[in-house]
C-alpha cells in the first residue's frame, strides 16, 4: 500500500503529467460550462417564448370575458369553448376570478364556488401582470387582469376613460414538451461532450509530449555524459529554459574537465614531490653500501644529505595534512580574539634571521591596532608564508615591508618586496598545488610549492580575500583582507 503510494506521488511530480493535467483540465472546463450553458439558455428562451404566447392569448380572451360579461354570467358556450381550447392547447388549467376573488369558472372543474386568496392574484388586481416558472413540477403559472374599460361623462367637459379590474384569469401551462426537447439536446449534448472530451484528452497527450521532448534530450544528454560515452557540450535551444539549463551544465562539465585536469595534475606532482626525496635517499644509500671503508667525512656528508632529503619529504606530507584539513569544513577554525599587530610582530621576530642571512632587510607599519576574531594558528600560517616567500625570492640586500591595517569591517596585512617578481602569465596559477614559478632554481629555492595554495584555503576560510600585484623583475605585493568579526555560514 504505501509503495503505491509513492508510486502515485511520484507520478504526480512528472512534468509531462502536470501538464497533461493542465492541458486536459483547461479543455474540459469550459466544454462542460458550455454544454449547461446551452442547456440553460434553451430552457429559458423556451419558457420565455411559451409564456408570450399564452399570455397574448390571455389577453384576447379576457376582452372576450368583457364583451359577453362573462363573469355574470358563465353559460356562454362560446368563452366556455375558448377556454377548453385554450387548456387542452397548452395541457393546462384556466381558473376566472371575479372581483371578489371567488372562481367562477375552472376548466377543470374541481375549485368553482372557492376563494383564492394569493399574492399572485392580489398582485393582478391592482393591475400587474405576473409569471412564475416551476422547473421541478414542470409548470408554468401566470395571471392577468380582467379590465373592463369605464366612461365618466363629465358636465360640460369631454367624458373621461379609465380601465376598472374585474377579475383575473389565473393559468397552469404545461412544459412537458420543454422537458422532452431538453432531454433529447442533454443526451445530443451528453454525446458531443463525450467526444469533445475524449479529443481534448488525446490533444492534451500529445501536447504534454511534445512540450517535454527538449527536457528529455538533456535527460539523455547528460545521461550520456554520466555514463561516459561523451563528453561535448550539451545544446538544446527549443526553449530558454532548457538553453539555460544546457549552458548551467555546459558550465559545470567545463569546471568539472577543469578539476580533474587539475586533480591528475596534482596527484602526478605529489608523486614527483614524494618520488623526489625517496629516490635521493635511496642513491645515497646505495652509494654507501656500494663502498667498502667508506671514510667517516663522506659517510657523515652522505647521512647529512640523507637528513635534508626525509625532512623535505616530511614537510611535504605536513603541507599536505594540511592543505587536507584546509579543505574541510569551516566549523574545524578555533576562533579567538587575537591581536594582529603583536602577532605580525612576532612572526617577523621569528623569521629575521632568515632575513639577516640573506641581508635582506624587514620593515613594519602599523597604520592603527587591529584586535579580530581569527584562527590564530591559520593565520599565522598565512604570515608567515607570505613572508618567508618574500624573503626567500627576493634579490640580496632588497627589502620586504610589511604593513597592517583596518576600517570598521575588515584588517589588511600588505607583504611587498623587492624581489624577482612573478611573470604575467604565472600570476594566475600561483596559488595551484606544487606550482613554481622558477622551475629551473626550484631545488636551490626550498619550498613544496604547497604554500601559496595552504595561504588561499586558509584565508578562504575566514571569508577573506588575497590579492596580489607583481611586475617582473621589480617586486611583488600580497595584500590579504579579513574581517574583523567570523560569522560561520552553516
Amino acid at each position: 500500500m504505501h509503495k503505491w503510494n509513492f508510486r502515485k506521488l511520484k507520478i504526480l511530480r512528472s512534468l509531462k503529467v502536470r501538464l497533461f493535467l493542465i492541458l486536459f483540465i483547461v479543455g474540459l472546463i469550459p466544454c462542460i460550462f458550455m454544454r449547461y450553458a446551452i442547456l440553460e439558455n434553451y430552457e429559458h428562451r423556451a419558457v420565455s417564448v411559451r409564456t408570450s404566447d399564452v399570455q397574448a392569448q390571455l389577453r384576447i380572451l379576457a376582452n372576450h370575458l368583457i364583451a359577453y360579461r362573462y363573469l355574470q354570467d358563465t353559460s356562454s358556450e362560446v368563452i366556455n369553448a375558448e377556454l377548453n381550447q385554450l387548456s387542452n392547447l397548452y395541457d393546462g388549467r384556466v381558473l376566472i376570478i371575479n372581483s371578489s376573488l371567488k372562481v367562477v369558472k375552472d376548466t377543470y372543474g374541481i375549485s368553482e364556488g372557492k376563494t383564492i386568496v394569493s399574492e399572485e392574484v392580489i398582485r393582478c388586481m391592482k393591475g400587474e401582470n405576473t409569471s412564475q416558472y416551476d422547473s421541478e413540477n414542470g409548470y408554468i403559472e401566470m395571471t392577468i387582469p380582467i379590465t373592463e374599460t369605464m366612461v365618466m361623462d363629465m358636465t360640460g367637459e369631454e367624458p373621461k376613460k379609465f380601465d376598472i379590474v374585474s377579475g383575473v384569469m389565473l393559468t397552469s401551462v404545461s412544459t412537458d414538451n420543454i422537458t422532452v426537447t431538453m432531454d433529447i439536446l442533454s443526451r445530443q449534448a451528453l454525446v458531443v461532450e463525450v467526444i469533445v472530451i475524449i479529443a481534448i484528452f488525446l490533444v492534451s497527450f500529445v501536447l504534454s509530449q511534445l512540450l517535454i521532448r527538449p527536457f528529455e534530450k538533456i535527460t539523455d544528454a547528460l545521461s550520456q555524459v554520466k555514463e561516459g560515452y561523451k563528453s561535448d557540450p550539451i545544446s538544446v535551444p527549443d526553449y530558454l529554459e532548457t538553453e539555460h539549463i544546457g549552458d548551467a551544465f555546459n558550465q559545470v562539465l567545463s569546471r568539472m574537465k577543469v578539476l580533474d585536469d587539475s586533480r591528475q595534475e596534482f596527484v602526478s606532482n605529489v608523486s614527483h614531490e614524494l618520488k623526489t626525496p625517496i629516490t635521493s635517499i635511496k642513491v645515497l644509500a646505495d652509494s654507501l653500501r656500494g663502498q667498502e671503508d667508506v671514510p667517516v667525512e663522506l659517510y657523515r656528508e652522505f647521512m647529512e644529505d640523507i637528513a635534508t632529503e626525509i625532512d623535505r619529504e616530511n614537510k611535504i606530507i605536513n603541507d599536505l595534512l594540511a592543505l587536507v584539513k584546509m579543505d574541510g569544513a569551516a566549523s574545524t577554525l578555533n576562533i579567538s580574539q587575537v591581536d594582529i599587530n603583536l602577532l605580525v610582530e612576532l612572526i617577523m621576530r621569528r623569521l629575521r634571521p632568515i632575513a639577516i642571512k640573506r641581508d635582506i632587510e624587514l620593515v613594519y607599519e602599523s597604520i592603527r591596532p587591529v584586535m579580530a576574531a581569527v584562527d590564530e594558528v591559520k593565520i599565522t600560517q598565512v604570515i608567515t608564508n607570505l613572508i618567508e616567500n618574500a624573503i626567500k625570492y627576493n634579490k640580496e640586500h632588497g627589502w620586504v615591508k610589511v604593513t597592517v591595517d583596518a576600517d570598521h569591517q575588515f584588517f589588511t596585512v600588505e607583504v611587498a618586496d623587492s624581489g624577482i617578481g612573478i611573470p604575467a602569465d604565472s600570476v594566475e596559477h600561483i596559488y595551484e598545488r606544487f606550482y613554481r614559478v622558477d622551475k629551473s632554481h626550484s631545488r636551490e629555492i626550498e619550498g613544496t610549492g604547497l604554500g601559496l595554495s595552504i595561504t588561499r584555503s586558509a584565508i578562504l576560510m575566514h571569508r577573506g580575500t588575497i590579492k596580489v600585484v607583481s611586475e617582473e623583475g621589480e617586486g611583488t605585493t600580497f595584500t590579504v583582507k579579513i574581517p574583523l568579526t567570523y560569522i560561520a555560514v552553516s
